[in-house]
């Protein structure tokens, strides 16, 4: 049995891949199925799934590497970074963890991928992209929850849902330089940048709470809590949530405007940027719990766990266009784009 289990997950069920010439280059959006075996791929051009990697299990975070040739997967039911080869679906190596691991995140070069553990006492582990091996665990002090590189590419940003706090890494020397303490568990962030290109916010959704609160960068202050407006009676969701009614948050392309996704409400809600006036929302499926633009900008795709399906979001009328059919429980996306 044990033998069988293994062969079927290292069977890969790989789909042609469609070539994709929106914006000047080949982009597609990659979904992983949390309670599922796979990974479905999306050709924004078609909203049509053009490839699907199976024999994965749990698959939590997702992130390409920055030219296009790999995609990294951390896996939850083996405890490794997976890697793939992104044009043939081809498992490339199964990377070990130093414990159980949930969201990832690339360099801005490409020449490491950074892992959140989720398990006691959390880390980041750092895997050298040259050797696909683990070189070392930044030691955190609180399980970790998800794991990001700020545009500029110089801090590592991890949040902690038990250890409820921030902590702030530098990316070169691989060592904490500030840490944050918040009122709950820290669940999604994104991230804002100053006219030269370093970051100004981090936006930041909390446990148990139905919005996201804004940290100053440069301050490492909280300076703004501001809670999503109420669902009408017969939309709103209570039960499922996991602690967390409001899970997903990104920023336009432009940087003119923040989607913050509310579980609860099972809505996408717009603010503007830099002024955080609510501009717009629009109604997805069940239980969202994920979200990523399109490289133009004009899409916005929204990971549905409970619908199994992904919305598609114009992003210029705040309009859901359809609803794509993925596999069970789709937890995370990616776009993957081609330079």
């Amino acid at each position: 049995m044990h033998d069988c289990r293994r062969m079927v997950r290292h069977l890969w069920l790989v789909l042609a891949l469609a070539p994709l010439p929106a914006w000047g280059g080949t982009a597609f959006i990659y979904v992983t199925n949390s309670a599922g075996d796979s990974i479905h791929v999306i050709d924004p051009a078609t909203n049509k799934v053009v490839q699907e990697i199976k024999g994965i299990e749990a698959a939590h975070g997702i992130a390409p590497s920055p030219d296009g040739a790999r995609v990294y997967v951390s896996n939850e039911a083996d405890t490794t970074l997976d890697v793939f080869d992104r044009t043939s679906g081809a498992l490339i190596k199964k990377v070990p963890l130093s414990n159980h691991p949930n969201n990832i995140a690339v360099t801005k070069t490409g020449d490491r991928i950074l892992v959140g553990i989720a398990r006691a006492p959390g880390a980041v582990d750092v895997i050298d992209a040259a050797t696909l091996t683990r070189t070392k665990s930044i030691p955190v002090n609180g399980r970790l929850h998800n794991v990001y590189v700020t545009p500029d590419g110089k801090f590592v940003v991890a949040g902690s849902i038990p250890g409820k706090k921030i902590n702030v890494i530098d990316q070169k020397t691989e060592e904490i330089v500030w840490t944050l303490p918040t009122d709950e568990g820290v669940r999604p962030m994104a991230f804002d940048t100053n006219p030269d290109g370093s970051t100004k916010r981090i936006f930041v959704e909390l446990s148990n709470f139905n919005g996201f609160i804004t940290v100053d960068f440069a301050t490492r202050k909280v300076v703004d809590k501001i809670a999503v407006p109420e669902a009408p009676a017969g939309e709103k969701v209570t039960e499922g949530l996991q602690g967390s009614p409001a899970h997903g948050l990104a920023i336009t392309p432009d940087g003119k405007e923040l989607a913050v996704l509310s579980k609860m409400n099972t809505r996408v809600y717009f603010y503007s940027l830099p002024d955080l006036k609510l501009a717009g929302s629009v109604k997805v499926g069940h239980h969202p719990d994920w979200l990523t633009f399109t490289p133009d900008g004009k899409r916005l795709y929204v990971a549905n766990a409970g619908s199994n399906s992904v919305s598609v979001v114009d992003v210029a009328t705040h309009k859901e266009l359809t609803q794509i059919p993925v596999g069970q429980v789709p937890k995370r996306n990616t776009p993957a784009v081609l330079p």
